[in-house]
């Protein structure tokens, strides 16, 4: 990341707007920052970090309090920063949250915090990448360059006074900084990946575990022993039991066939015995049949007289219409004759019909030449009442307009004291946020530090249950050791009396070489044995060991009060009287202060509104004014148009005649005399057509007369020659009498009807006495069989079968439910092989990258190791070079205590003791320059690994006042190096040798009204 412009407003003491142009410096520059306290040096470190991240470079301010307090009010404060990644150009600006002023009216609002970000193209042209949210922004930024704001802070920028961080990081601090720098997260997503599969593995045998518990305990057995003994035990017995099934089974068959032929034998029995009851009943009714077959015989020869007697009834209706018909024609003659008569006695009055209809035509002419005259009487007259109306709606208008103008009068006073009560409830709006910002900061720390001491007051009481532990763990340690000593003394004096039974007189000591043994040892105990020996001594390590632990764990409980007892003091120290307060009583007093501030706030922008509502009804009150005088000139032009119409009215009116009194009266008598005439016409034409139609309608009633009489006589001779030939017919047949004859009549529907109850009663006597034939040929000779002997049998067989039945089907059952429980522990002991073999090499590989054997270094850091190794080397190369070849720093490769993190620190090789001691035994100066080092050792390595993240600029802030002139000299030229390796370096510096050194300046003018930026150039 190289800077190329970075723009202020308002921030810090800058109070104008300030351009620093980093590419005025040169292409690869090593400049100085220079200016007096207070000028704003560091603040231009802040700045670049405020706009990549929103926070300052020693995140002491936020963001909203870096404001100018000698900016002018219309000044936004803001910074905007432009900056190359690679071969890419960014450009983003931030805008801490503040105080603005109204862009109308008096007083200030709250500018929201917004960010943008751009990306600059090589014509010049800004394309956005986020347009205001402040996180996006922050995200974005993290993304392109691979660093948040405290890996920034650390590599990029050695802050004033916090120059040793980088350099006195722990394992877990440095190898978060270092994946990030060399995008090493691929390792520990392997150590990740690795982990959850064992861990998956793991879960998989215990949940094989819980599933093979789940089986034997479905199956109620305890293991796969009790399983094989109990098959073994079942199977001789389902065989019997299937055995035995089989033979019920067979008994049932027989009875049950046994029983069905019984049940069959008694149903035959009945049977026949309802055949014989039912031909007795069909005996019964042949009678019956017999009449209903000469019934039927006596239908069938009637039927063949049936067309003649339906001929005669035809001809006697045809003859009965005929006559019917010459009656009604004799009554139309009639009629007709009468109706020309009337025709010709109307048609004389038409002379009289025309005379009147010409009478009505000439007064109906009169009345119509007077249209013009009354049309333009009706047009006036509407118009009267149109403009009287409008009169009327103009004075309402009026009156209406002038009570809008009272009430908005009312509204402006109203709204007038309301903005007035506003201002004064918003003029304290700056102060509450102060308070505001204040009380939340108080509470903030007072949760740490209640936090903290409740910390403290746990920490204190695991020190006493450690100090407890302690003692009981140095009581079992005493006794173990007794214990052991003990044991030891036994077998050293066993030793001695198995020594002194094989010593004979004059045999010299193998222990003192004494020829003489005037006491020799002896023991009655048995000597124990060498595990006895190892056992007491192990017991007694380990006891000394858990003692030892439970005394470093001890100490560590203590620092660990200590710092949070130091830490508790600062926020104490901080917080000063508000200490003295309930946390509630902070609460509340942050509620209150709260609901001030948005009261207040709420009060601001209630202003505007009211303001804005203020200059509306002033609007409206100018418009109903100058609609008011409209409506007054409007009425008074309405009054004058209607005197002339009045007056032109009355001069129309009084050349009308007395009769005619209006447009629509008139027309009204023109409708009528119309009407009138209209009806006359039609009177007269139906007259004449009436008249032709009677003449025309006589003459054919008389044609169809004498056609109608020559009918009748045609129909009175066919109707008589038809009943002749009918009578002659019946004479000739069997029948007695036409009412014999009508009486025999059946319909076709009866006859089918007989015909199929005679067949069927045939039918029906055949087939039983068939039935009865062959029952009776059946039961000849049968043994008779006990139906309800046999059903008991039954039941009893049945009864067994069921539980011989039952008991089988119970055994096969639970050896079924064996045998698969047998396969399911087969596949699981299957499955089971198989995760063991899997474990054993990804468990393994798990173990091993997540650090967990050896030397307790996980994959990632290992790979970190090697690569602090190539930057400690390109470090140590400057710092030799900065000490006169005395300090050379060197990763720390002893493991951590405990399972702290280790792989990472820092050691520093002293030449002139020939040690190597901690880093943190460096004094002021020496801990620059090693950090120094440390920095530009890590640039170099990072670019050399091209991991995409670019650390081709370093800011240094003060630090060089801690050195000697010739460790200054060789600082400076290790810059002016790293200058020429085309890096570019900003120092920030009192010291007078770095002005006269580095000729590119970015000086600082201290003023009443602000600090302003001069770039100076050699």
């Amino acid at each position: 990341m190289r800077p190329l412009s970075l723009t202020m407003v308002a921030f810090g003491p800058f109070a104008a707007k300030q351009v620093i142009d980093f590419e005025a410096l040169g292409k690869n520059p090593l400049f100085l920052i220079n200016g007096p306290t207070g000028a704003g040096k560091t603040t231009i470190l802040d700045a670049i970090c405020f706009a990549l991240y929103g926070k300052t470079t020693g995140d002491e301010r936020e963001g909203s309090q870096m404001r100018c307090d000698l900016a002018d009010d219309s000044l936004l404060t803001e910074v905007s920063f432009k900056f190359e990644l690679g071969e890419q150009h960014f450009h983003i600006r931030r805008v801490p949250e503040q105080p603005r002023a109204k862009k109308s009216g008096e007083g200030f609002t709250v500018q929201k915090s917004e960010a943008q970000l751009y990306k600059i193209e090589a014509d010049g042209t800004e394309v956005p990448l986020v347009a205001a949210k402040v996180s996006d922004a922050t995200a974005k930024i993290e993304e392109f360059t691979g660093l948040d704001v405290d890996q920034f802070r650390q590599v990029m920028v050695l802050p004033q006074g916090k120059f040793r961080e980088l350099l006195m990081a722990d394992s877990k601090a440095r190898e978060k900084i270092f994946s990030q720098l060399f995008q090493t997260h691929i390792y520990r997503k392997i150590e990740d990946k690795l982990k959850q599969q064992a861990s998956g593995i793991r879960k998989d045998v215990e949940a094989m575990r819980n599933r093979r518990d789940g089986i034997f305990q479905g199956a109620e057995i305890e293991n796969e022993q009790a399983l094989i003994d109990e098959q073994t035990l079942l199977q001789p017995e389902l065989l019997a039991a299937e055995q035995l099934k089989s033979e019920t089974e067979q008994q049932v068959l027989a009875c049950n066939q046994k029983l069905d032929k019984a049940l069959q034998q008694q149903a035959d029995l009945n049977k026949l015995t309802q055949l014989k009851a039912l031909s007795a009943e069909l005996l019964s009714q042949q009678p019956h049949i017999d009449l209903q077959q000469q019934a039927l015989q006596l239908a069938k020869r009637a039927q063949l007289l049936q067309p003649l007697q339906q001929s005669v009834n035809a001809r006697q209706a045809e003859f009965t219409q005929a006559k019917s018909a010459l009656v009604a024609k004799q009554q139309q003659e009639q009629q007709s004759a009468k109706a020309l008569a009337d025709s010709e006695t109307n048609i004389s009055q038409l002379p009289e019909i025309e005379s009147q209809i010409l009478a009505a035509q000439q007064q109906m002419k009169q009345r119509q030449d007077l249209i013009p005259q009354l049309t333009e009487i009706d047009r006036l007259v509407a118009k009267l009442a149109q403009k009287e109306q409008a009169m009327q709606h103009s004075e309402q208008q009026g009156k209406g307009l002038k009570q809008q103008a009272e009430a908005l009068s009312e509204q402006k006073l109203a709204a007038q004291n309301q903005l007035d009560g506003l201002k004064a409830q918003a003029a304290p709006l700056l102060s509450l946020q102060q308070q505001l910002n204040d009380t939340k900061q108080h509470l903030s720390i007072y949760q740490q530090w209640q936090s903290l001491n409740n910390d403290i007051a746990n920490n204190l009481t695991k020190l006493q249950q450690a100090k407890r532990n302690g003692a009981e763990l140095s009581q079992h340690h005493q006794a173990l050791k007794t214990e052991n000593e003990t044991l030891q003394f036994k077998w050293h004096t066993g030793q001695a009396a198995i020594l002194a039974a094989k010593l004979n007189p004059g045999d010299a000591c193998p222990v003192c070489g004494s020829l003489e043994h005037p006491n020799l040892a002896s023991s009655q105990e048995t000597p124990p044995s060498d595990e006895a020996r190892e056992q007491a001594q192990q017991a007694e390590n380990e006891a000394f060991n858990k003692l030892n632990q439970a005394r470093n764990d001890y100490r560590l409980l203590q620092q660990s009060v200590s710092n949070l007892e130091q830490r508790a003091n600062e926020l104490q120290s901080q917080l000063a009287d508000v200490a003295k307060s309930s946390f509630e009583e902070l609460s509340a007093k942050f509620a209150q202060v709260s609901q001030q501030f948005n009261d207040a706030e709420k009060a601001q922008q209630n202003q505007a509104q009211v303001e804005s509502q203020l200059i509306n009804m002033q609007q409206q009150e100018q418009a109903l004014t100058q609609q008011l005088d409209q409506v007054r000139e409007h009425y008074t032009g309405l009054k004058e148009q209607m005197a002339s119409d009045k007056g032109q009215l009355q001069q129309l009116k009084a050349n009308l005649p007395d009769d005619i009194a209006s447009a629509d009266k008139l027309n009204q008598e023109i409708d009528r005399l119309k009407q009138s005439i209209e009806a006359e016409q039609s009177k007269l034409q139906n007259l004449r057509t009436e008249h032709a139609n009677a003449q025309q309608n006589h003459a054919a009633i008389k044609e169809a007369l004498k056609a109608a009489q020559q009918t009748q006589v045609t129909a009175e001779q066919l109707f008589e020659q038809a009943h002749a030939e009918f009578s002659t017919q019946l004479q000739e047949s069997q029948f007695v009498d036409l009412a014999a004859y009508e009486a025999a009549l059946l319909d076709s529907a009866s006859q089918s009807q007989l015909e199929l109850l005679i067949k069927d009663f045939e039918q029906r006597k055949i087939s039983n006495q068939a039935n009865i034939e062959q029952l009776d040929s059946q039961l000849t000779d049968i043994e008779q069989l006990d139906v309800d002997k046999l059903s008991q049998e039954k039941t009893e067989i049945s009864a067994k079968a069921n539980q011989v039945l039952d008991q089988w089907q119970k055994l096969r059952a639970r050896v079924q439910q064996l045998a698969q429980t047998q396969h399911q522990l087969t596949e699981l002991n299957t499955q089971a092989k198989q995760l063991e073999s899997q474990y054993a090499v990804v468990g393994t590989l798990s173990d091993i990258a997540n650090g967990q054997t050896g030397n307790k270094i996980s994959l990632q850091r290992f790979v970190l190791s090697v690569l602090l190794d190539d930057v400690l080397l390109a470090a140590s190369q400057r710092l030799q070079l900065m000490s006169k070849g005395r300090y050379r720093l060197l990763r720390k490769e002893e493991r951590a205590k405990g399972n702290k993190a280790s792989g990472l620190e820092l050691e520093v090789e002293d030449a002139y003791t020939a040690k190597v001691r901690s880093i943190a035994t460096l004094s002021g100066g020496e801990s620059f320059m090693a950090a120094l080092s440390m920095a530009l050792g890590l640039s170099d390595v990072v670019q050399a690994y091209a991991g995409g993240i670019k650390l081709d600029t370093l800011f240094i802030d003060e630090g060089f006042g801690s050195l000697d002139q010739d460790s200054l000299e060789l600082a400076i030229r290790t810059l002016m190096d790293l200058q020429s390796a085309g890096r570019m370096v900003g120092v920030i510096s009192h010291v007078t040798e770095m002005k006269e050194q580095i000729g590119s300046r970015i000086d600082l003018k201290k003023t009443a009204m602000g600090s302003e930026v001069n770039i100076v150039l050699p």
